[in-house]
């Protein structure tokens, strides 16, 4: 099943990019919603450094990579984008792939709201917020992060593989 796919242009503050963000819905069952098993698939498909937390509840992007998160309890409505991007709701079971330079944030969350998320190649991250100084240096950055070689889902031949050409 293709991911649903939302891009978001520059606002001025957020660089976001010309790739899409990925909406993988309902790819983990009831039975790998699980942190470990997340965990683990991701990292199958070389997406590690993950963590298992919260999403901050304020814009911020990665100039340095892309992310990906896998929701394996409960729901949060997320937007993407800056100030006027989009809000998702995203459920247990699902998945996110993010561009480097998309800003994302919490906008509410149910009380057993678990994510992991991870990195391609297992790379460390920063955090930028669209503040005045952050650029041209992260439209650098994101000039020079690579395209993964697996999709954090599909593996080789699908996904983000085939769309982010």
């Amino acid at each position: 099943m293709e991911p649903i796919q939302l891009r978001f242009k520059d606002d001025g503050k957020i660089p976001n990019s010309p790739l899409p963000l990925l909406i993988y819905k309902n790819v983990f069952s009831e039975e790998k919603a699980d942190p470990d098993f997340i965990t683990q698939h991701f990292a199958d498909r070389n997406w590690s450094n993950s963590w298992n937390n919260g999403v901050y509840d304020y814009h911020h992007y990665h100039s340095n990579t892309h992310e990906v998160m896998g929701i394996y309890s409960g729901y949060a409505t997320l937007q993407f984008g800056g100030e006027d991007g989009e809000k998702i709701t995203l459920e247990e079971g699902d998945a996110i792939a993010i561009p480097a330079g998309v800003a994302h944030k919490k906008i509410e969350a149910s009380y057993d709201f678990g994510v992991i998320g991870a990195y391609p190649d297992g790379m460390e991250y920063d955090i930028m917020k669209g503040e005045e100084n952050e650029r041209p240096q992260a439209d650098e950055n994101i000039s020079k992060v690579p395209l993964p070689e697996f999709d954090p889902i599909y593996g080789k031949l699908e996904g983000l593989t085939s769309l982010w050409k």
